[in-house]
């Protein structure tokens, strides 16, 4: 175990030495060898973070993606067999990286790019039925303490940036130059069918599927996205939730879901 830990050091520490007693098949030289391995995996590594963040590589160009994704690499090397998901500590990283520190609204976007990696490669799990939710809203019994279950794939990424306008802007729905990142807003993300959704949703939505999510009863969840913005509205909220088949189960009672 400690040849595999001094193996692995040496991989991503260009400062350390060769590891000792490695051996090539042709009699080349290990150190040489060593050293292409190393940056071909380091390279690979940065490519996949690349691939995990288009924006992020657009907003800052190629250059300073790949130096910025360098250092996280060599820092924060893979500790899972599961590439899919390597890059979620990548948003908090670009949060403290220095020299990205004019430009505040880079973590956010990684978080959302994160978050749809993520929502792509989360569990599928059936709708509710079209007609169980407006039964369970006409009964007053159970709408005191009626609670939702959301889709796996649902997450919400709220920022003090324009974050989903950043993203809509890379995929071509409008002009950068039309971006204002100063501008607060929240993103809805989820899986429908195959298809990853990316929605701009207002402050009180975020707040009440966020609450939901907490396992919050249906009017608990929508005093609080009340409390946190005026302009929320429960029936929008709860229309958007069953267009996209986001709700996957009602629990009455006072029952943890």
């Amino acid at each position: 175990m400690m040849g595999q830990t001094a193996f692995v050091q040496a991989l991503f520490d260009p400062r350390l030495a060769c590891p000792s007693g490695l051996k090539t098949w042709n009699g080349s030289d290990p150190e040489t060898r060593f050293a292409v391995y190393r940056n071909n995996v380091v390279v690979s590594l940065i490519d996949a973070l690349a691939d995990t963040f288009p924006v992020l590589q657009e907003l800052v160009g190629e250059e300073f993606f790949r130096a910025m994704a360098g250092v996280f690499v060599r820092a924060q090397p893979p500790r899972s067999r599961l590439m899919a998901y390597y890059g979620e500590a990548f948003p908090d990283f670009v949060a403290s990286f220095a020299p990205a520190a004019s430009l505040p609204y880079l973590a956010d976007v990684a978080r959302l790019e994160m978050a749809w990696v993520q929502a792509y490669h989360a569990a599928d799990v059936p709708p509710l039925e079209p007609e169980a939710l407006p039964a369970a809203l006409a009964d007053p019994q159970q709408l005191m303490s009626l609670r939702l279950s959301l889709h796996p794939s649902v997450q919400v990424i709220e920022s003090a940036f324009a974050i989903f306008s950043l993203w809509a802007a890379h995929q071509g729905a409008l002009s950068i130059s039309a971006v204002d990142p100063a501008l607060a807003q929240t993103a809805l993300v989820f899986r429908n069918g195959l298809d990853v959704q990316v929605l701009e949703i207002g402050a009180g939505a975020g707040q009440f599927v966020k609450a939901l999510q907490q396992g919050q009863a249906l009017l608990m969840a929508a005093q609080a996205a009340s409390d946190a913005d005026q302009a929320f509205d429960l029936a929008d909220a709860l229309a958007l939730l069953i267009r996209w088949q986001l709700i996957t189960r009602l629990t009455p009672g006072d029952t943890t879901p």
